[in-house]
């Protein structure tokens, strides 16, 4: 019977992931998939780049593939040799060399599969490494605009069916055809006769090929698609535990997990359908030649048209054709969806990069917005009319209730979101039209949220560098030698390193680990504390030393000690950078040179705290509210 070829299992509740409102998650924010013409630039020049080991890995096949045709030649006249009545000798002879064929064709195919693995393995990590390097290059608006599935099962699950394809399918596919080749030539050879029960099998194979081929390419795109859903309801649920657990958003997490789920089930559903018709009929491509043959055989050996170790060889030869025959169509069907995957690998590359482009002007470091609006789609606009100019060294408080814009103004500022009507200018110089590397030394933005990756303190403090020079890299993923640290590490002394700890209070903390600035520190190694990671955080950006901040809320998800402990830090990264503070306590605004009220995306007052608080206003009664609610 023919088996299907093994498919990667379906993601569930342990597998990561994120949604949609009530019902089954959408398509919306879903990374795009490539073309065909994509999907073959990057199948050439994976055949260029991997060209000698894929000669290799076939060469290899093709040996154990001459070797398993010789075996059933040597069975043949070894039948006839006894039936003739030969002499011991010869039948030791002829058992001891089929013995040797086996014995080679096993080797030769274990060389040969190894050889695939490694090609595979290869292929995976340069696959998974470029998608990363692919996505690091989108600009931060779109890497926010997509779906964390998304991304998780493409650089994941998507990534190993690929491996799957190339470790496991192409091989499979090759040695299968050119089997079947040298099979049909070993039975013509033999008996051109016995050869014609081989044309039953066409039809059964071709017709029920032709129906299932474009049916399971949609159900296979969807299936990973409907995957990626699951896996960005988990991942969501996951990482907003807590949140889901104060708000008993529970039950809602689970009834949307088992709608995408189900998604996924009715899709596999679908396919195995497919296959329950389309396994028989290959089935069938095997069955009605091989009895064929047998007929066709028995009256020709009768007539005496064939001998007997003909027709041994050619029933040997038809019943070896039914492994090949579904090799070839089972592990094209698993070469679908590695053609799936692919497609959502490469499809990345549709989205805008964050271009490179020529240092643009600058004249000082003024920050001014000249009518800006902002919406994140259409009908869905969130700032309007905003105007504003911030001296170089001002420091500018940002108030207002939930919802009223304010983040998204300080990602504006940043250059994370760019508006959609009118300018943000830096030194004068559009911020659209400046590269990311300049724009991260004029401005940063720094959120409540930090990330420690694993690895050293030294290595978490170096992400500050300048990073890689551009690299070049080959169409399918070719992986780039050196690491984006490289050029960081030869430059940061550790003394300047320790000197950016000391300034944000953590070079105690750094001391007392076992190995100082070399020491593990993340997941699995010495645990980092929310306040401590803020304030690695702010090393880095010590480190890269830029001209302005945008501070959204960076101390709010801390306790109060851990909070002041940061603020100290704070205090000292501040000093002579033109600072925007989001902030929603009013602890520190008397401290700023001029707070902005904003209210429904507009800015509606604009003033030093004493103003605004004599003009009456909007600012005055959020201070009065304030500062009732926190006396006893």
């Amino acid at each position: 019977m023919t088996t299907p070829p093994p498919q990667a299992p379906v993601a569930g509740a342990d597998t990561p992931a994120a949604p949609a409102p009530a019902g089954p998650p959408s398509a919306a924010g879903r990374l795009p998939l490539a073309d065909r013409a994509e999907v073959r630039a990057w199948t050439g020049a994976f055949l260029r780049g991997e060209g000698r080991r894929l000669a290799l890995a076939f060469g290899l096949f093709a040996a154990a593939l001459v070797a398993s045709l010789v075996g059933p030649r040597l069975l043949g006249h070894l039948v006839e040799s006894v039936k003739d009545g030969t002499t011991t000798g010869r039948v030791d002879v002829l058992a001891l060399a089929f013995v040797a064929i086996l014995v080679g064709h096993a080797l030769l195919a274990r060389a040969a599969r190894t050889q695939a693995t490694l090609l595979g393995e290869r292929v995976l990590a340069r696959t998974r490494e470029n998608f990363v390097r692919r996505v690091l290059g989108l600009p931060l608006s779109e890497v926010e605009a997509v779906g964390t599935g998304d991304l998780l099962s493409r650089a994941t699950t998507d990534a190993d069916r690929l491996n799957e394809s190339i470790r496991q399918a192409v091989p499979r596919i090759a040695l299968a055809a050119v089997t079947l080749v040298f099979t049909f030539a070993a039975i013509l050879l033999t008996s051109p006769l016995l050869a014609l029960g081989l044309l039953a099998g066409v039809p059964f194979a071709a017709l029920s090929t032709w129906w299932y081929r474009p049916r399971a390419t949609r159900a296979y795109e969807l299936l990973l698609a409907q995957e990626a859903d699951v896996l960005a309801v988990t991942h969501e649920t996951t990482r907003g535990a807590a949140t889901v657990e104060a708000l008993g958003l529970g039950p809602r997490q689970v009834r949307r997990h088992g709608a995408a789920v189900d998604h996924v089930v009715r899709t596999r559903q679908r396919t195995t359908w497919l296959q329950t018709i389309w396994f028989p009929s290959l089935d069938l491509a095997t069955m009605v030649p091989m009895a064929l043959t047998l007929l066709i055989g028995g009256l020709a050996y009768q007539r005496g048209e064939v001998g007997l170790a003909e027709l041994t060889a050619v029933v040997l030869y038809v019943q070896a054709l039914g492994e090949p025959l579904n090799d070839l169509l089972t592990w094209t069907d698993e070469l679908q969806i590695g053609n799936a995957a692919l497609r959502r690998i490469l499809g990345v590359e549709r989205l805008p990069r964050e271009e490179s482009r020529p240092p643009a002007p600058t004249d000082g470091h003024a920050i001014r917005l000249d009518g800006v609006g902002f919406g994140y789609g259409p009908g869905r606009e969130v700032l309007t009319g905003i105007d504003l100019d911030i001296a170089a060294g001002e420091r500018l408080v940002v108030v207002g209730a939930s919802g009223a814009g304010k983040s998204t103004l300080g990602k504006l500022l940043a250059g994370v979101h760019h508006a959609t009507r009118g300018t943000v200018r830096i030194g004068g110089a559009d911020v659209t039209t400046l590269p990311v590397g300049q724009l991260r030394r004029e401005i940063v933005l720094v959120t409540q949220e930090q990330h420690v990756f694993t690895g050293t303190v030294r290595d978490n403090l170096l992400l500050a560098g300048d990073g890689a020079e551009a690299r070049p890299e080959d169409g399918y993923g070719d992986r780039a030698e050196g690491s984006a640290g490289d050029g960081a590490e030869g430059s940061a002394a550790d003394a300047r390193l320790w000197a950016a700890l000391e300034t944000v209070l953590l070079a105690d903390w750094v001391r007392s680990l076992p190995d100082g600035l070399d020491s593990e520190i993340g997941p699995g190694a010495a645990l980092v504390s929310p306040s401590h990671a803020q304030q690695l955080a702010l090393a880095r950006l010590l480190l890269s030393d830029p001209y302005a901040l945008v501070l959204d809320e960076a101390t709010a998800l801390l306790d109060s000690s851990a909070s002041r402990r940061v603020e100290r830090s704070l205090a000292a990264l501040i000093e002579g950078r033109t600072v925007i503070s989001i902030v929603h306590r009013l602890d520190s605004v008397r401290d700023a040179d001029r707070i902005a009220v904003m209210d429904g995306g507009r800015i509606v007052e604009l003033g030093s705290h004493d103003e605004l608080l004599a003009a009456d206003g909007a600012y005055a009664s959020l201070w009065h509210s304030w500062d009732s609610a926190r006396r006893p």
